[in-house]
């Protein structure tokens, strides 16, 4: 306890600095490297610069551990670099900081420490004292262990302040008798309302017109929703190399040169030689290894590993017989039938039940064996009489991994499993329930399906662009290069052409894949080059063959968004204010819900048991206006005409009940303390981004 002593004592007055900063903020709902290489650090926050030693470090480890391409760990190192720099700040300026006593506590809770039996005392505890002689000893007889010890102790020392901030600014996050109070009655109250709405569909678009300036007022008066960073849009026309008819009949001449037995000649014996073709060859898996652009597949494959194109036709060959050549993605390839077996392919589904000692047994089973037999049986009978109910059997009865998935195996070729297992369901017909043991224990198993096999040997040839190809398309695109040179812009130059011009939109400074376009770091440098001007345009080679050749066609800086980019959004908007407007001032003298029904060709709703936490109406949708028009008004009472969000509404207020008060509120009070604390790292961090200075330099690295 004692780490729980040492918070204590400080923890007012760091609840306190803590809670003033973060409070407000958290119950509101809160590549490649080879580009220019910056003499500036990778970036700052509060002028504190963060390493980029650490940053490649961090990037390389992620690539390695979770095979993150270059994006994602550039970015993820990049929000982990920020938060830890952050926490760090934090931790310094409160003065958090970590004893042998936070120490003992965090190692007593982590599992890999505080259940080892060699740090436990006779009660079962963990005792700080033995773990201390243990790292005593290593230190003497291991200095390279206790050397990874040490780094791993400063790790902790590290977390053990971090853990102890979050729980600081936890512990500051409660809720109030009153607001415990007050989100009963929110969620207990129930209005019976009556109202008529007057959507803004009804108003033409056309008759209301939305100006350039009111988007802009717009945008300035809502500028949380409207900021962006900096973005580049572009128009681009791309030149991909596919292989042609030319290279294709090419192809398949050279395949039918490898068919039957050929004539080469030596260099070495200087002799001519009989080579055998793929028909002829006594050793096809050498003939592929040598001639094939796949290699020799050897296992037996289900008709659905084929493509559904050719999978009918390859399995209906005989011994020995081809098909082909035919097209497969971007392969020729020719098949030849080497052997096929019947019900090759079994799917089961099985119900385990093991016993104490049976191999991969859970420790924690103690059933026996002639239990776990007895129990088997039971289970079996339960199937056959209820075959349809397997799954759930499996759910519920067995120890095996599958049961999640129902018991289901998926499908499995002979030896895939153990003798008994094997030997019953490629014995027994589909449908078929049975017993059997294993080491494991008793599988209840049902044969689920069967399927044919197949081996194969296929010649596949890899179809490519020749050389040919490559330069005549080389030669289009400087072609059209040079015409873009005089007309300035692509799409003129694209239409006498006959090229298709795309447009790609908010392109990010640290983009690096591209949709049609992988691996274009080079381009996205390019268009946030401060040299490269709009109508400017260039070249780039395509990582999959070809070129692209793109206009700049729009620069958007850090800040607010331009009218024209945040119209999508406003328009509606300002559309549905304005027609509010011609609503409410054609409605404004009607008085009464059957007034203003009659006159607009309306019905009134009834709809009952609203309330305040819940701002759906039925029949409208979400409307908190309405809600909360509706709780404001008397019994009886007729509110004036409410702008909502999907129209304009007269609403009647026909009943309300408030709930009994009750003892105690604490529990809604606990619900809001939690609603607090929900996310709180995330709420935290984003909090202190939102007030700190940083500076990003990644554009200069990668």
């Amino acid at each position: 306890m004692a780490i729980l002593g040492n918070l204590r004592k400080n923890s007012f007055v760091l609840i306190a600095v803590i809670g003033m900063a973060l409070f407000a903020f958290v119950i509101a709902g809160v590549f490649d490297g080879s580009g220019f290489q910056s003499p500036d650090p990778i970036g700052k926050v509060n002028g504190e610069e963060l390493s980029i030693t650490d940053f490649r470090n961090q990037m390389d480890l992620l690539k390695k551990s979770y095979n993150f391409n270059d994006l994602q760990a550039l970015t993820t190192a990049w929000d982990e670099s920020i938060r830890t720099k952050l926490l760090e700040q934090q931790i310094d300026e409160l003065g958090i900081g970590s004893s042998i006593d936070h120490l003992e506590f965090f190692l007593s809770q982590s599992p890999s420490f505080g259940s080892d039996e060699r740090f436990v005392n006779d009660a079962g505890q963990f005792d700080i004292n033995k773990f201390s002689n243990f790292i005593a000893e290593i230190k003497e007889i291991n200095p390279q262990s206790y050397l990874q010890w040490s780094s791993q102790e400063n790790q902790f020392n590290e977390q053990i302040k971090v853990n102890t901030y979050f729980n600081l600014v936890a512990s500051g996050l409660n809720s109030t008798f009153y607001q415990g109070k007050n989100q009963y009655l929110n969620s207990n109250s129930i209005a019976d309302i009556s109202f008529v709405k007057i959507p803004y569909s009804s108003i033409s678009d056309s008759l209301v017109s939305v100006k350039n300036s009111e988007i802009s007022k717009y945008i300035k008066e809502n500028p949380g929703d409207f900021e962006q960073k900096s973005t580049r849009d572009i128009s681009y026309v791309t030149f991909t190399e596919s292989p042609s008819n030319q290279d294709e009949m090419d192809l398949r001449n050279k395949m039918n040169s490898l068919l039957n037995d050929r004539n080469e000649y030596n260099q070495v014996s200087k002799l001519n030689e009989t080579l055998p073709g793929f028909l002829t060859t006594d050793d096809l898996e050498i003939f592929l290894t040598e001639n094939s652009d796949v290699e020799y597949d050897s296992v037996y494959r289900p008709k659905g590993f084929y493509s559904s194109e050719h999978a009918q036709m390859i399995f209906n060959l005989n011994n020995n017989n081809t098909y082909g050549p035919y097209v497969d993605g971007d392969f020729l390839k020719i098949s030849k039938m080497l052997d096929k077996k019947k019900n090759g392919n079994v799917r089961a589904s099985h119900i385990l039940v093991s016993y104490n000692g049976s191999q991969g047994s859970n420790p924690q089973i103690t059933r026996t064996k002639s239990e776990a037999r007895t129990e088997a049986n039971r289970i079996l009978r339960l199937v056959r009489s209820n075959p349809d109910n397997f799954s759930s059997y499996a759910l519920e009865f067995s120890d095996g991994p599958s049961k999640n998935n129902g018991g289901d195996l998926g499908f499995f070729q002979e030896g895939a499993m153990v003798k008994p297992f094997n030997d019953f369901v490629f014995t027994n017909r589909v449908g078929r329930t049975g017993l059997v043991e294993t080491d494991f224990g008793y599988h209840v198993i049902k044969v689920v399906a069967k399927e044919d096999v197949v081996k194969v040997g296929t010649l596949a040839l890899r179809n490519i662009p020749s050389e040919r190809t490559s330069d005549s398309i080389f030669n289009i695109a400087s072609k059209f290069e040079i015409d873009l040179a005089s007309t300035s812009n692509i799409n003129d130059t694209a239409k006498n052409l006959d090229f298709e011009v795309k447009s790609l939109n908010s392109i990010g400074e640290l983009d690096h894949d591209l949709p049609d376009m992988e691996s274009q770091r080079r381009l996205v440098q390019w268009l946030f080059n401060e040299e490269t001007n709009i109508n400017d345009y260039k070249r780039f080679d395509l990582s999959s063959g070809g070129y692209v050749i793109v206009q700049l066609t729009e620069k958007n800086e850090d800040g607010l968004m331009s009218p024209g980019l945040a119209s999508i959004n406003v328009l509606p908007i300002l559309k549905n204010k304005k027609k509010a407007k011609i609503i409410i001032d054609k409605n404004r003298k009607y008085k009464s819900l059957e007034e203003i029904a009659s006159n607009n060709n309306l019905e009134i709703n009834n709809v009952s048991a609203l309330n305040q936490s819940t701002p759906i109406v039925a029949q409208a949708g979400f409307e908190p206006k309405v809600i909360g028009t509706a709780f404001g008004l008397e019994i009886n009472g007729i509110s004036s005409l409410v702008e909502g969000e999907s129209g304009v509404y007269m609403i009647k207020l026909n009943a309300l009940k408030d709930p009994e008060e009750i003892e105690s509120y604490s529990a809604f009070e606990n619900q809001l303390t939690n609603k607090l604390r929900t996310n709180l790292d995330f709420n935290i961090i984003q909090s202190l981004k939102n007030s700190a200075e940083i500076s990003d330099n990644r554009k200069g690295y990668y």
